[in-house]
Formats: C-alpha cells, structure tokens, sequence
C-alpha cells in the first residue's frame, strides 16, 4: 500500500473548522480605546494588551525587537526632469533615499537594474522617476507616439494600486504621461484607446502572454517606443510560475528585437539572496542590483505565536492544537476592538473567509458597528468586488481584512498598524514581505506569526534563529523546463516564424525540443524557420500560472450568478459533488461538477459539517538521473509519473471535527511527469533501526509527512508545491522506498534543491519529530493535513529510529549542485 502525499489539490482550508471550544473574550474595552484618525498605537502596547488573559501570555514563544534605523538621502541624478521631480516633491518627498537614486542613475544609463530592499522602502519610486522623466522626454518628440513603458506585476490589484500611485505624481505633467491598466478586467471599449494612445501601460504577465504578444501587431507602435519594461515583486516569479515568466519576456524581447527596440529592465523585489542572478535568469540579460536599504523604518515588534492545545483529539486520536484560523480570528477580533488596523494574511481562500466570519461574529458581541469594518479578500472575487474592497481599505473604512496572498502583492497601503501571519507562508521572503504591509508610513509595527498544528510551523516557532538569523532565500526557477518550454517555444512560433538565431534566445534546451515539436505536427519548418501550424491559439497550450487547465466557474443553480473561480488542479478536491464551499461567508453545496464544461453547480445551504477530500496516489519511476550511496541506502533524483484520483471525501462536525460520514466519488485519475527525489533502506538497515515489518509502514509514512513539512527551509517552496509517497515494498526499487516530487509538470526545482541538500533537510526532519512533545504522533509533527489516507498507518518512534539509521550512512560531504 502507497501512502500519499498531494501537492496543490487539497489545501489546509479542507482541515476541520478551526471554531474551537475556547471562549473569546477581548482584552480592553472597546470604548477605552483611542480611535481618532492619525493614532497609531505602540506596538508593544498592543501586545501587552493581546497577551493578557487566561493563558494568552505563554503562547507567545518568542518577541524579537527590530529597532529603528535613520534614512540616507541622495540627490536624484540630473538627468531627471525638474517638472518630475517637482511632482515628487508635491507629494511630500524632498529627496529620495540613497537605493532609489543610484536605482534611477543605472536606469537612466540603459543598465537593468533590481532593486531589493525592505518592504515600504519606496522601491516604486525608483523606478518611477526615470520612467516618468523619460516618457516626458518622448512625449516632446515631433512626430510618431513617443517612449512607452510596459509595468508587470503578479497581481491585477498591484496593477490597479501602482495606477493611482502613478496618478499622484502625473496630475501635474499634464498629457505627457498616459498611463492605463491593460488586464482581463478592462472594458472592451478602452482597450483599443489603451493600445493607440497609452505610453505606461500596467499589466500582468499573463496578460501579455494571452493578449500583447499574441497580437503585436496591433500593439506595433507601443513596442517600437518601448524603453522600460518594469517588473514588480520579481520575487514571486519563481518554480514553475517564474519559469513561464522568463520564456514570457523572452518572447517580448523578441518580439521588440522585430520592431526595433530592446528595452531595459528595471526590477523591484523584496529582500532575496543574490538578486542580480536571480533577475538575470528571469530576464535573460546582464542586471545590476542595489541592496542597500536607505530608508527609514520604525520599530518592528514581531512576535511568535503558539495556539494552546485542546482536549480535543483528531485523526488516530492525536492531541489538537486550536487551530491558526481561529487563533487568528480572536486575534484580529482584539486587534479591531482595540482601533488597530490589521490585515491578517492566510494561506487558503476558505481560510480567508472563515477568519473575515469568525471575526464579525465575534465583534458583534461587542459592538454592533464593528463587523461592517471586517472584510474578507481573495482570489476569485469579481472584479468589481475586488476593487471595492480596495478602496473601503484606502480610505479607512476597513478596520480590518483577513486575506490571500492576492493582497500581499496587491496594494501598497499605508496607515496599517498590525499584521497578523495565520501560518508560516512558506519562504522568509514572503513572511518579511508580509509582515512589512504593517507600519508603511514610518510608524511602529506589531507582526505576529501564529503557528499551525503543522511540522515547520512548531519548529520555527521554537526555533526562532531559523526566522530572524538567516538570509532569505534564493529564487528557484528553472526555464530550461521542457514542459515550460515548449508551449512557449510554439508561442513564439506562432507570434513570429522562429529562426536559428532565436534559439539561442530561449535556452540550450531549446535546439533538443525542435525536432520533437515537429514530430508532434506543432511546428513545420519551412526554409529557413519554423511556423507554427495549427488553427488554434498557441498561446493557449500553457497557463503560466501551472495550474494546468481552465479555471472552474463556480455558478450558483438556481440564479445562474457567477460566484467565482477554483483553479483547475484544485477543482477535483475543493469542488467536487458534495463539496462544502464557503464565499463571501455564505456556505453552498457542490450539486454538480461538470469537468468537460469546467463548471460547478452550487446551491446555497448552512451544513453543519465541513468536507475533506481522500485521494489514492501511485509512483513509477521513469529515470534514475543521480544516485548515491548512504551506507547501505541509496539517495536518488529523477523524473517519475505520479497517478493520483479522488476517491472520496469525509464531512467533519465544524466544531469538533468528528467524523460523520464517507462518500465515494467516481471522477477521472489525474496524472503528472515530474522531477522528484527518493530514498531506500535494506532489510538490514531496517532491523538495526528496529522497525519491525509491521512497524515499517507507518514509520516510512511519518518519516514521508515530516520531511514535506521541513523541506520548505532548505528549498523555496512550501508543502503545497510538493507531494509525497512512502511504499513498504516499490515495484521499481524492489525495496521500501519514500519520494518526495515536485507538484508541477517536469519539476519546478524543489526536489532538486532536496537532493542536494539531503543530509541536512533529513537531519532537521528526524530533530522535528523527536522534539515534539507528543507521544504517538501529531500535526505538530508527523500528522499531515493533507495526508489522502487519513494518517494512517503513522508510527513516530519507529520513524525517529529509521531515520537515525539512514542518516549514519550520509557521506560526509553534500552531493555537489550540478
């Protein structure tokens, strides 16, 4: 029997309610609390206040103090218009930091340049001085459109913030910059006025890649005069999502080369371990990076937060914690009673709206205006809703907002005095990113980390020199991916016939990928290039977003009204038959799941139950690509084929979680060639560790669990890029056998980076588990929460003496990155 370990399908919002028996009471009373506009309350008073209480003082685990740190100005660089420096100024900015001046100065040289400072640090600033000042140069050219710049960003609402922050500083250089969003939002009837007379057109790369570039010759004019192309939050373009990207702007490149142009690239990120290599890769060309931070920041206050445990008891009759989603409910219920505004950031969108309910629910005890001021924001929403959630958050009118990570990279909003983390979100570049979304005016900040029932989260927790005494991480991308490449490959083909000199643009995989393209009647090569050649939009072959396949729409039965969309790679799992889904804290039923027609049928209904998914998963190996001894086991990295179905899903009690019932699914098994890495011991080995044949599942199994939920440290991904399978007896290896693989078609480089680093990633997993205070085996350690066989069977002691053996067998030294 295999035991499985999906990726991306079933998120931890398909975890029991987190509503816990634990009575909520707030720690001041909301009329004792200064609410007036401007106030921004010290952060480690309001600390002081949430830590009062029964028991509410020993769940914070660690209080780190980031102190104050003076800015240094700079002159901008001459060549800066005045009329564009005098805008700045009317906005209140006299002189800019030392990083946004020296970011300016490469900018204006024609140099790329990535600029990776702190968050607030006015990285936008950096790059829209030049940009501005040169777009007002070409705007007094005699003839023709004049210079344009194109803007990408991950997110359509960081697109429609930079608008209105470009809006501010051009209100006074009157008609010379014409700045426009361009995204699947925008009205037909501007689209046209936006590819005629925009010179600063905001987009997003999918966007170009489904729209701009697809159709250049429409855009013609615009990339002729293109001289900038800014890319925001470059971060977040990595795995398989930043490889697409790179071939995306490879394509762009191209496609300016045939116009006449080539475009420098200015980049913005949060801080990141070597970002000139990592932009470089992103973009293909040489860039400069400015790392320096000359800001100024107010005091952080950052602590971390451990729920209590329950005398509730889950799956196999492990002890529970209270769940982050209600922890962080009560403490964004406290934090809104006390007039501090917050943004709670969560991993999943059902965890997004449970937080947003839970606290209105709350709060109504309280003070019946305060729900109105709580408000959920997440992927999915229409876009009118997105958007008027936006602007409620500018003006104030928000208190308080429990979001996806769409707001993380979505709005640059100031004012905020507290964010709270519902759960380490994967990488230390994300959590910095979103705890910096607190205090962006130059104020003292609170940042609270509240840990989930999960390995990596109790270990940070207690561990917090793994937070705040190491770098970032770097970004893991990897375009030379065939399964990336090819669509994209095809795509350009399609936008301009491909010729020998373009193959060198799109990597040495490139020139392996032709012939099978033409074997597979893609492309035909015709004299001199390649064409693309079926009827069909070749840009339609990939979602550079991995999510493999059309977004499902979720449509309510009886009304016909669009409620949202689910990803495709999440449709089997959190919209099937059956299924409970929550939006805008409204519950509905799952009546029907059309695949063919990528639809969902809903009917709204206030269950008492949640549902969770169950999932079989099986592994074939395909190629052993590096294998190396470890004693008498073997560490191995390669390409495998993984086959994983629904077969059912569970309804749980919201509060308790107890199970009420099984119900079988019939929907299709969904399978994925991937990159992974995996491990073997012999009989011997086994019973040196005393792990007995009827021991031997459950130990691989924990052992599997706990090494998904550590991996995040040594790789940049989280558990949800990747999956697992632990097999007493594989039929490839011949031997019991645990892999680990990337969530993504051809490997997104996490299993990679766990093969290298294997000796230190299996050493912090047996630390993990044998840390855990538990007895038998716990979300906190080897229980998963995604786990499609119920965590069963699980055996920790066993696991702690299987992994101690295969360690002793590790060589002395890492195997070498290739």
């Amino acid at each position: 029997m295999a035991f499985n370990h999906l990726p991306a399908g079933v998120h931890d919002a398909l975890r029991p309610l987190s509503v816990r028996p634990v009575t909520h009471s707030v720690s001041m009373a909301h009329d004792q609390i200064p609410r007036q506009a401007g106030i921004h309350p010290s952060p480690r008073a309001v600390l002081g206040r949430l830590s009062t209480g029964a028991g509410r003082g020993a769940r914070i685990t660690h209080t780190e103090h980031l102190p104050p740190r003076p800015g240094t100005h700079a002159d901008w660089p001459s060549a800066i218009r005045p009329e564009v420096i005098n805008a700045i100024r009317a906005a209140g900015i006299e002189r800019p930091w030392a990083h946004q001046a020296r970011t300016a100065e490469h900018a204006l040289r024609g140099e790329s340049v990535v600029v990776a400072t702190g968050t607030a640090s006015g990285k936008s600033l950096a790059y829209l001085a030049p940009v501005l000042s040169t777009l007002l140069d070409g705007s007094e050219e005699p003839s023709g459109r004049g210079t344009t710049a194109l803007y990408l960003s991950p997110t359509k609402a960081l697109a429609a913030d930079q608008r209105r922050a470009v809006a501010g500083f051009t209100a006074p250089l009157g008609t010379g910059v014409r700045a426009a969003v361009y995204d699947g939002d925008t009205p037909v009837e501007e689209r046209e006025w936006v590819r005629q007379y925009a010179n600063y057109v905001l987009t997003n790369p999918d966007m170009l890649h489904r729209g701009i570039l697809p159709g250049h010759p429409r855009w013609s004019s615009f990339l002729r005069a293109l001289r900038y192309v800014v890319i925001d939050e470059c971060h977040t373009y990595r795995g398989v999502f930043g490889s697409h990207v790179a071939q995306v702007l490879r394509r762009l490149r191209r496609v300016c080369a045939r116009y006449g142009s080539s475009p420098v690239f200015l980049l913005a990120s949060a801080t990141a371990s070597d970002p000139a290599v990592a932009a470089s890769r992103l973009t293909g060309v040489p860039v400069v990076e400015i790392t320096e931070d000359g800001s100024p920041r107010g005091e952080v206050v950052f602590a971390l937060w451990e729920p209590p445990l329950t005398e509730l008891h889950g799956e196999q009759g492990a002890p529970v914690r209270r769940t982050a989603t209600a922890e962080s409910a009560d403490l964004l219920t406290d934090l809104a009673v006390q007039g501090v505004r917050t943004v709670t950031f969560v991993r999943s969108r059902r965890g997004a709206e449970l937080i947003a309910l839970i606290a209105q629910e709350q709060l109504a005890e309280v003070d019946r205006s305060l729900p109105d001021r709580i408000a959920a924001y997440r992927g999915g929403y229409l876009p009118e809703e997105r958007r008027a959630l936006e602007r409620a958050l500018h003006s104030g009118e928000l208190l308080g907002l429990a979001a996806t990570t769409a707001l993380e990279l979505g709005m640059d909003i100031a004012g905020l005095d507290a964010v709270v983390v519902a759960g380490y979100p994967g990488t230390r570049a994300s959590l910095w990113q979103q705890a910096g979304r607190a205090g962006r005016t130059g104020e003292g900040a609170l940042a609270i980390l509240v840990a989930r029932d999960d390995p990596l989260d109790t270990y940070l927790v207690h561990h917090p020199d793994a937070l705040f005494r190491q770098p970032v991480e770097s970004t893991v991308l990897d375009p030379d991916n065939p399964y990336v490449l090819a669509p994209h490959l095809c795509a350009a083909a399609a936008e301009l016939p491909l010729t020998e000199p373009d193959l060198e643009l799109f990597g040495p995989a490139t020139e392996e990928l032709m012939p099978q393209l033409e074997q597979r009647k893609l492309l035909r090569r015709r004299a001199t290039a390649w064409h693309w050649t079926r009827r069909e939009r070749a840009a339609d072959l990939t979602d550079i977003r991995g999510a493999g396949g059309s977004p499902v729409q979720v449509v309510e039965a009886a009304t016909g009204r669009l409620l949202g969309t689910v990803d495709a790679a999440a449709a089997h799992t959190t919209v099937h038959e059956g299924a409970v889904h929550l939006h805008q804290g409204r519950s509905y039923l799952v009546r029907q799941l059309d695949l063919d027609d990528s639809v969902a049928l809903v009917e709204e209904a206030a269950p008492p139950y949640s549902t969770t998914a169950r999932d079989t998963t099986a592994i074939s190996i395909l190629e052993t690509t590096t294998e190396i001894p470890w004693g008498d086991a073997r560490l191995c990295f390669g390409s495998v084929e993984v086959t994983n179905q629904v077969v059912s899903f569970l309804r749980r009690k919201l509060i308790t979680g107890e199970v009420l019932g099984e119900s079988k699914l019939d929907l299709p098994p969904r399978t994925l060639r991937t990159r992974a890495v995996w491990w073997t011991v012999t009989d011997d080995q086994l019973e040196e560790a005393r792990v007995h044949p009827q021991a031997l599942g459950g130990a691989l199994h924990a052992a599997e669990h706990a090494s998904i939920g550590i991996l995040p440290l040594f790789a940049t991904c989280d558990r949800w890029d990747i999956g697992g399978v632990s097999v007493p007896l594989h039929p490839d290896t011949l031997l019991p056998t645990v892999f680990v693989y990337d969530g993504h078609p051809g490997g997104a480089g996490f299993a990679e980076r766990a093969f290298h680093t294997a000796a230190r990633w299996l050493a912090a997993t047996r630390e993990a588990i044998a840390a855990c205070e538990c007895e038998a085996g716990c979300p906190s350690c080897i229980q998963s929460p995604k786990c499609g066989n119920g965590n069963d069977p699980l055996d920790k002691k066993a696991a702690i003496r299987l992994l101690t053996t295969l360690l002793a067998g590790a060589p002395e030294q890492p195997p070498a990155a290739e």
